[in-house]
């Protein structure tokens, strides 16, 4: 595996954020939901994850997650994803990186 350096891990904006609203995804190839998180001082952005094998998305609202905010934009299908939610393989689906502790909204990742 290569090395980074730490400016190459500065380049990335991981900060943490509240989920305002979940909604199912019809439209996706494969199960997702579309998300509406709430990054403080970053505002509000949206994105798409395939989450569904172990959220209902009532589960999701009101956590705190990890989101990657500096990719650009992405368009799938009819709705553009704004950041990367973190989460881990699982042999069930994806476990979303969920926030042990509360933090302010837009806390970047030491």
């Amino acid at each position: 595996m290569e090395q980074i350096t730490w400016s190459d891990f500065e380049k990335v904006l991981i900060v943490a954020g509240t989920v305002l609203r979940v909604e199912p995804f019809p439209q996706a190839r494969k199960p997702a939901y579309k998300f509406w998180v709430d990054f403080g001082p970053y505002g509000e952005k949206k994105t798409s994850a395939q989450v569904t094998n172990l959220y209902a998305p009532e589960q999701l609202v009101g956590r705190q997650i990890v989101g990657v905010i500096n990719f650009p934009p992405k368009q799938i299908g009819p709705f553009v994803s704004e950041f990367l939610l973190t989460g881990f393989p699982t042999d069930d689906g994806v476990a979303v990186t969920a926030i042990e502790r509360p933090v302010p909204n837009g806390t970047r990742m030491a």
